[in-house]
This record gives C-alpha cells, structure tokens and sequence, in this order.
C-alpha cells in the first residue's frame, strides 16, 4: 500500500525549494503524462472525445470533493469570469459587502458594473457588517496576499438573517480545506494551485435553482445537447449548471483530471494536517528569528511584513517564495518537507 511519503516522491520532483504555491502549484508527474497525451492526440489528428470526456471526470470529482450533485458544478477557465456573471445578476443599485484588499478577481466585476454599490471592511468585520439592503456577500475563504481565513460559519449566519447571497473564493483553500458547496449560494475556485492542476480551468458551484444567475455567456457548450447547438441561438440550455459554462481549454482538464485523482486519493484532511504542521514549523521558527507574521491561524499560507525585499535574494539561493506588498509570503503544500522550512529558516537568518 502506497503511504503519503512514497505517493509524493513518486509524483514530484523540484529542482528548487518551491515554497510558493499560493501563486501556482507543482504538476504532479502523472498530469504531466496526461497533457503530453493530450497534446500528441491533437497533434496526430485523433477525435477529441477523451478530452471532453475529461471535462465532465473534472466537473464530477470537483463535486464530491464540494459535496454537492455534480448538477451544480459549471466548469470554465478563470475566477474573473464567472464572478462577472455574478455581478451580471445583480439589479442596478444593489449592494455588495466585500473585503479589503481580497483578490482582484474577487472584485472588480462588481466594480466595472458602475452601479452597483461596493462596499469594502476589514475581514476580520465582513459578518457584522452584513447588514439590511445587503445583496450579496463576496468574498476569498483564505485570503491570497497573506494566507488569512474568513469566518465562514458567522458570515453564512449573518448573511441568512439578512436575505443577503454569498459568493465565497475558495482558490486558495480548495484541496488543503474542506469546501462546503451546500454552505453558500455561489461558489468559485480556480485548479492551479492547491489542487495542483495547470492553468485555465474553474468551477462554479450553484444552488439547485441556479439563483439569480442569468447564462449571459452561454455558448454552445451552454446547451442541453450541445453538438446541436453549434450554430444559431441555442434552443435549449442544459439543464443544470452547465449552462453556465465556458467553452473549455481541453488540455487544462485533461491534466486536472490526473491531479484531482491524486488530491483524491491522499485525502483533504491528510493534506490539511501536513501543511499546517509545515506552516507552524515555519511560524516557530521565525518568532525565534524576532520576526512576526501576519496572523493566519490554521491557514498554510504565512506572510511576513517587511521582508518582501528579500524574495529576488532567496530566488538566487534555489527558494521561491513571493513578494507580497512588501511582505514575503511562504506557502506550504503537500511536496513540501521540514528540510524545506529549515531551508527557509536558514537563509532568513543569515
């Protein structure tokens, strides 16, 4: 029986001391053999089927890893973009609770719509700031810049007192926390990070009745039958969230449906308690060092302020991590050792 160890080795191999997946993870080895497949398919002229094929394997793996009836999983290329057609949803005027400094993505659809009323506070005051008049609450589970959790269970409390929806990122949660799809209205994740997928591909989960979400970018992938909806309007939307699909880039989910296995096969729950031990190694270590990181209890994503300047420095010693606003930001995953803290460590201390 293969352990967490040997499934690890097995599948990567960096030349560096990656410690930065919140930007993008490693492949793991078998998604690297699943796109040279696909690649080769399309450049010896086979039929594209086993790479739609793909998709649905994707969409399916994503629910049960959300919970929910694969029938509420839309699959796409990007954050961005099935937040716009969240935004599209909303009537002039209506109010969106998000906040500050949470990722782009998160946000500037709701922005660009130009009358809709946006209003950013701290994290750390997103559920008691819900509030009469509130339509929609958007917001990262965890926090991309420096790793911080929001309080879910309070947000969807105070969201439900108020008739507000919710609209929760979990890009840089999915595949180390678990996702409740049941919890909330909509929700969103790209693949490329703690899911260890290549980029270019998305899930939206959404409620049975598909809420207030209207198909504006309904193709002809968007179709119940979609081969029959090539040309023209399209006659009959999917039935489920599929009409609210993106035309899908086939490579990214022909890898995607290898990484998922393997985030699958090891377990959430085995892959939390591994990078949150990572993480607390790293945390010890840098309050010895005097340093003191941004406050993100429970998340593996640790970020210092102030040390950001450091990051080209470290990148010359074989350890990529990021520069955040001036903070430099590490992130533990499940390639990741204690070597590699004490890597970290070391060079900070020098």
């Amino acid at each position: 029986m293969e352990t967490f160890e040997s499934l690890v080795r097995a599948e990567f191999t960096p030349k560096n001391t990656f410690l930065n997946t919140a930007s993008n993870a490693l492949l793991p080895a078998r998604t690297v053999t699943a796109l040279e497949r696909a690649a080769r398919l399309r450049a010896e002229g086979g039929a594209l089927d086993p790479l739609f094929a793909d998709v649905e394997a994707c969409r399916a793996a994503y629910a049960r890893l959300a919970g929910v009836p694969v029938e509420r999983v839309a699959a796409g290329a990007s954050v961005a973009l099935f937040t716009s057609l969240v935004a599209a949803s909303l009537p002039p005027g209506a109010e969106v609770l998000t906040a500050e400094d949470d990722f782009t993505s998160v946000l500037n659809p709701f922005h660009a719509r130009g009358d809709l009323k946006v209003r950013a506070v701290p994290l750390e005051r997103i559920a008691e700031a819900v509030r009469p008049g509130t339509a929609l609450v958007a917001v990262s589970a965890a926090q991309s810049a420096d790793g911080r959790i929001a309080g879910l269970d309070a947000l969807r409390e105070a969201a439900r007192q108020h008739g507000a929806r919710t609209y929760v990122d979990f890009s840089q949660a999915a595949g180390w926390l678990p996702v409740d799809g049941e919890a909330f209205d909509y929700s969103v994740t790209i693949t490329f990070k703690w899911l260890l997928g290549p980029h270019g591909a998305a899930f939206l989960v959404v409620p049975e009745d598909f809420g207030d979400l209207v198909p504006v970018q309904a193709g002809w992938v968007a179709g119940e039958r979609p081969w029959d909806s090539c040309y023209g309007p399209v006659a009959e939307l999917a039935r489920s969230a599929r009409r609210f699909d993106s035309s899908p880039a086939l490579f990214s989910y022909a890898g995607l449906r290898a990484s998922l296995t393997l985030v699958e096969e090891i377990g959430v729950d085995t892959v939390r308690a591994h990078d949150l031990a990572l993480a607390d190694r790293f945390r010890a270590g840098l309050a010895e060092l005097g340093h003191e990181p941004v406050p993100s209890p429970g998340s593996p994503i640790v970020s210092v302020p102030g040390l950001g300047r450091l990051q080209p420095e470290l990148a010359k010693k074989g350890i990529a991590v990021s520069d955040r606003a001036g903070n430099l930001r590490a992130s533990f995953h499940l390639y990741n050792t204690a070597a590699d803290v004490d890597r970290l460590l070391d060079a900070l201390s020098g």
